[in-house]
């Protein structure tokens, strides 16, 4: 009874060891980004202050009004319009600390930015220590998939960084396979919720795999006749449900409304080619890219998984496989390769797209395909295949003890100098002018920003406006996301000309009673701007000025 409370001090010793690990590897590895927290990010790519805005808007509506989460300030007046992408949930809920005591949101995303990267290299380090056995050498599986290529390509966008799910619900499905109860359903429905609801794309390979390895477990060892088996995955699937369906609801209602819907065709566009598999940002593999270049290869997603990961990945499935199923761990070991073998097969197939065929099947027979446009992101999951395989080619070929830890630390350390993109070029923050904090203090209704981009093309750059307007929360008729709705593409063709009577027509309309023109944002057009607008300028009331922009109210229409 003595030894009960230094276990658990222990393992509680070891999980905090493991979790700072984890932190600081996020730090190292996307530096300078933690020394400018408030200040720093992905601010040349409209995707970027998207995410910026998606998190702050998240992480403020959690404390203040979870009710009205979905109905975010843009493309007013629709509502729901969260849901017309993306609602990074879990990094809204990750950035509520941050957006707590800073009103933030850099800082908001930010937080959620490193959560992301840590909890990759601990899922991943969890379920390769459950593999292999081995709590050193798992580390260097962890900080390959954790910091890999892919991870790296997509700063811009959180939810796609937010990978540690996938390894985590893979461990439940593990130790569900391995003794069936409900409390380990439980924590498997809880895993695969939580990727879910951190990135749609990762919930639905993350069920995917879940699916595969309940048939393959069922059928490898015979639990197809287990009951408690099929009452622990049964309750897995109920408690998955209940946590995602309440978040579902405004997508699956867009959807009946004939929005947010892809096709087979816009799939196409984002699939792999065998040369994606060389495309990379690590500083190390350069020359790798440079050849691709040289050659006119079209490289698209950034899938290229490491040196490492691929010489320790196939150096592990060979070795497991061999080692005769008379040994114990090694015929664990071969399971291992059967189940985690088969599906990067599989992904591998499936990032290639439609063309492919794969990937044709799958969105006929899965419902929610119809949600994703990018076979590509499958890529993914062959990186965390072959992390899967260095976990068990360490484990067999790294001594245990003091030798190991020191050789498993220099594994870990080649490991970080690969796949390195230090320093990150992260970029500082849009200017906000002091015009914000007038609007911020005004009666809370529509405001439209100029100029208002009216091209397709240009539509991104409305996400400025969307990420400037986290200082006041105003209700913005400008508007960035996945799905555009077809009256603010027609309205928009029409306040690209703004000033004239048409705009303030559709300005009417919409009920707008602030306008902020951005002088500096028409660069040479100013002065035509502000010419076209002195007519106009009886139905305004300035309420600030600056050399960037103005403010004004407006007090009637033509």
């Amino acid at each position: 009874m003595e030894r009960r409370p230094d276990s658990i001090a222990a393992r509680a010793r070891r999980a905090a060891i493991a979790c700072g690990l984890a932190l600081a590897l996020a730090v190292v590895m996307t530096w300078p980004l933690a020394t400018g927290l408030g200040r720093l990010g992905r601010t040349t790519t409209m995707d970027g202050l998207y995410g910026i805005w998606n998190v702050g808007w998240v992480a403020r509506m959690m404390v203040t009004d979870p009710a009205s989460l979905f109905d975010a300030n843009i493309f007013y007046p629709h509502r729901n319009t969260l849901a017309y992408s993306e609602a990074n949930i879990v990094a809204g809920i990750v950035g509520i600390p941050a957006w707590v005591f800073t009103r933030n949101a850099y800082a908001a995303h930010n937080t959620a930015l490193l959560f992301a990267f840590a909890t990759s290299f601990l899922g991943m380090w969890l379920l390769a220590r459950h593999l292999s056995g081995r709590a050193d050498t798992s580390v260097v599986p962890a900080i390959l998939f954790a910091f890999c290529p892919y991870f790296y390509s997509h700063s811009a966008h959180v939810q796609l960084l937010m990978g540690g799910g996938i390894p985590l619900s893979m461990l439940a499905l593990h130790r569900v396979a391995g003794r069936p109860s409900p409390g380990r359903g439980v924590v498997l429905g809880v895993a695969l919720a939580t990727q879910a609801l951190a990135c749609a794309y990762y919930g639905i390979y993350a069920g995917l795999m879940v699916s595969y390895g309940v048939l393959f477990f069922a059928m490898r060892r015979s639990l197809w006749r287990a009951r408690e088996f099929w009452i622990a995955v049964g309750t897995a699937v109920i408690v998955a449900g209940l946590l995602v369906l309440p978040f579902m609801l405004p997508y699956l209602e867009l959807q009946r409304e004939g929005g947010f819907v892809r096709s087979l065709d816009d799939s196409r566009r984002y699939s792999a080619t065998w040369q994606s598999y060389l495309a990379t940002p690590a500083h190390v593999h350069r020359p790798v890219l440079w050849l691709a270049r040289h050659l006119g290869w079209r490289l698209g997603e950034v899938l290229f998984p490491g040196i490492l990961a691929l010489v320790l990945g196939l150096v592990g499935a060979a070795t497991a496989w061999r080692r005769g199923p008379e040994v114990a761990a090694a015929s664990n070991d071969r399971e291992t390769v059967m189940l985690y073998g088969s599906l990067g097969v599989l992904a591998l197939w499936g990032s290639f797209g439609p063309g492919a065929y794969l990937y044709t099947l799958l969105y006929r027979i899965v419902p929610l395909f119809t949600f994703l446009r990018a076979p590509s992101r499958f890529g993914l999951l062959v990186v965390f295949v072959l992390a899967v395989f260095a976990s068990l080619a360490l484990a067999r070929l790294v001594p245990a003890a003091r030798r190991g830890i020191v050789v498993a630390a220099v594994l870990a350390l080649l490991a970080m100098a690969e796949l390195n993109v230090v320093p990150f070029p992260w970029e500082r923050a849009l200017p906000v002018s002091t015009n914000y904090r007038i609007l911020a203090g005004m009666p809370r209704a529509a405001v439209a920003e100029f100029p208002f981009y009216g091209e397709r093309i240009a539509f991104p750059l409305h996400a400025q406006y969307m990420v400037l307007s986290t200082t006041h929360w105003m209700p913005l008729v400008n508007g960035y996301s996945d799905y555009i709705p077809q009256d603010f593409r027609e309205a928009a063709a029409v306040l690209d000309s703004f000033p004239s009577n048409d705009t303030f027509a559709v300005l009417q309309k919409r009920r707008v009673r602030y306008i902020a023109i951005h002088w500096d944002m028409y660069g040479p057009r100013a002065d035509e701007i502000r010419t076209k607008l002195k007519p106009f300028e009886r139905y305004l009331r300035q309420l600030g000025s600056d050399a960037t922009m103005n403010l004004y109210e407006v007090m009637g229409f033509p």
